[in-house]
């Protein structure tokens, strides 16, 4: 059912801003003695010390500690990386999710995503169709537990596919839309999403889209030609949706790789199953082939994998297959948008503002309502120079610390940080009056895929 007047407070005294952390005195290292039978106390026999005006619940396997006028509504999602639950501010009244970054400082790359998502969260913390970030803190003795304050959305993409529901044409439109008008913004910061997938696209059922999960997103270099070596070299995206110069090695790799994954997706709302369900690497390339063809010998010349460029030769030529003939039901403008996004060459392929321009999208596209960042993330140089654990717990800390004070500093404690938050982002916002409605299913239970996933998984 759709989110109604449901909002979000937070009241941290002072202190709790300073550290907002659910850490004790002798976590920080300081003298404990004289206090310590009045500090509050999680409820089993050994738990660690809770900080003043913070209490502890268990979800989903694990202790969160946040302030006390959060209580948890219900459990969300979990996955490798991430838990995620609903919780109310009993003083508002308001409804939020917390993302409790899990594992932070296990392995130096699980520590790099969490400082990627949060950066980013905060450069793109102004746009429609990216997950707002409302506020953040850290708990746990060395401030190992990052909890993430987010929009709370209804269901994410994956969900709604799965669900069977019959998606129109007017629903395919739109929600591409918002993907393309989010994604523009984030290229137009000079950085790459590199995870779209339909389980990281939330939606509420007057389908309003938002794309979260940038753990795997990073900044790069947009001068650098496709035929020089690149850093940007890692593999990354989920199978289904992975570029193929990603899978075959190509030099390097720019913000195409994330056109080919709205290709994915666009193909996926329109047949409601994925386009290219590989089981592994290698059938993951012949179904790729099946659709598109043979690689023409430019192409295979920048394949970088030798085994695949090898495997590719072996086999025997194909041809391409139509889309008007994989898709004979489909709107004509969508098929041919399609035919544009889903293409060997990333050269070829649409960009994200040319896409916006496509005849499909018509009824919503104006370039003034389209807007691309004002700024360059330039700071992802800085992150990927970090070496250590510690050096990223201490980049960690100061950014949650710097966002906290942040949101104190606009009042949030008075209006509710998530009220103040949606009046903030909202006040520029033009209604579009022809967007559809989707239907949701309420209340699942507890632990139930049939959440939001907020990226975790």
């Amino acid at each position: 059912m759709p989110v109604k007047g449901i909002e979000q407070n937070d009241s941290s005294s002072r202190e709790s801003t300073a550290y907002g952390s659910c850490a004790s005195d002798e976590s920080r290292g300081r003298a404990t003695d004289r206090n310590s039978e009045k500090r509050p106390r999680t409820r089993e026999s050994g738990a660690r010390p809770v900080k003043r005006g913070y209490h502890t619940f268990h979800a989903l396997g694990r202790e969160f500690c946040v302030e006390k006028r959060w209580k948890l509504v219900r459990e969300l999602g979990a996955g490798a990386y991430g838990l995620v639950v609903s919780v109310q501010d009993e003083i508002t009244g308001e409804i939020i999710a917390i993302k409790l970054l899990t594992r932070v400082f296990d392995k130096l790359q699980l520590a790099k995503r969490a400082l990627r998502e949060i950066t980013l969260l905060r450069h793109f913390n102004n746009h429609d169709n990216i997950t707002g970030l409302i506020d953040m803190d850290v708990s746990g003795p060395d401030f190992n537990e990052i909890y993430l304050f987010m929009e709370p959305m209804e269901a994410d993409l994956y969900q709604i596919i799965r669900s069977g529901q019959i998606l129109t044409d007017a629903h395919v439109r739109y929600f591409t839309y918002q993907i393309l008008r989010g994604i523009k913004f984030i290229h137009s910061a000079d950085v790459i999403h590199r995870d779209l997938k339909p389980g990281n696209l939330l939606v509420n059922s007057d389908c309003e889209l938002k794309i979260c999960d940038l753990g795997l997103s990073r900044g790069y270099n947009p001068n650098v030609r496709r035929d020089e070596p690149s850093l940007l070299t890692e593999y990354v995206a989920t199978r289904w949706y992975r570029a193929p110069e990603i899978l075959l090695s190509f030099g390097r790799y720019d913000a195409a790789i994330d056109m080919w994954s709205i290709g994915c997706i666009l193909g996926e709302l329109l047949q409601g199953k994925p386009m290219f369900k590989g089981i592994d690497y290698i059938d993951q390339l012949v179904l790729i082939l099946t659709v598109l063809g043979s690689p023409s010998e430019e192409t295979m010349r920048r394949i970088g994998n030798e085994k695949a460029k090898a495997y590719i030769r072996s086999l025997p030529h194909r041809k391409s297959t139509s889309f008007e003939e994989l898709f004979p039901k489909a709107d004509p403008q969508a098929v041919d948008l399609l035919s544009k996004l889903l293409t060997f060459e990333p050269a070829q392929r649409l960009t994200a503002t040319q896409a916006l321009e496509h005849p499909f999208f018509s009824a919503y596209h104006d370039l003034e309502d389209e807007p691309e960042s004002p700024d360059k993330f330039d700071r992802w140089r800085e992150v990927e120079r970090l070496e250590t654990l510690e050096q990223f717990r201490v980049s960690l800390l100061k950014e949650v610390l710097e966002f906290r004070e942040e949101v104190r500093s606009i009042g949030a404690e008075a209006a509710g940080v998530y009220g103040q938050w949606r009046l903030d982002h909202t006040r520029n916002k033009r209604p579009l009056t022809t967007s559809p409605t989707l239907r949701l299913y309420s209340s699942p239970q507890p632990g139930s895929r049939d959440v939001p996933r907020y990226g975790t998984p």
